[in-house]
């Protein structure tokens, strides 16, 4: 098991990292040229070039049944899925097989929806209480994991 992180955006990479290294999961930070990261030890960096996709088609390639994927895309929480493995978003929103196409129909709805000028709704900030419902996110999945070993 490791832990692959889509870390263009992703808001809670420190917590990532100290979970990581407290389970002793390895932990790999996928993101492109154009963003930049504080190097943590510990942590692998993996940086492609900024090319649309990129950061996700590289991270998808590393996957194996039963690593954790964080990411924000539900598109790629798919593919993860399709792999047997886990993926969960940076609010601890543990994204399941029997989930993921109605979550892909919402995003192709409100895409269309904005193509058209409207707009749904605004994205909600990132709360304290979003990072603590991650990492208890994530530590749970973790000690499942780990426990099924």
């Amino acid at each position: 098991m490791k832990i692959l992180v889509d870390g263009d955006s992703c808001p809670v990479k420190d917590i990532i990292c100290n979970i990581g290294k407290e389970y002793g999961v390895q932990v790999l930070v996928f993101i492109s040229t154009a963003h930049w990261a504080k190097n943590q030890e510990d942590v692998e960096y993996i940086t492609v070039d900024s090319n649309y996709q990129e950061v996700d088609m590289k991270l998808i390639n590393q996957v194996s049944p039963d690593d954790i994927v964080i990411t924000n895309d539900y598109g790629l929480a798919a593919l993860v899925l399709a792999k047997e493995a886990y993926s969960i978003s940076a609010k601890g929103k543990i994204f399941k097989k029997d989930r993921i196409d109605y979550l892909l129909s919402r995003r192709h709805f409100a895409a269309k929806m904005r193509r058209q000028g409207k707009y749904l709704s605004k994205p909600s900030k990132y709360t304290k209480e979003d990072k603590e419902g991650f990492r208890l996110a994530l530590t749970e999945l973790i000690v499942k994991l780990l426990d099924n070993i």
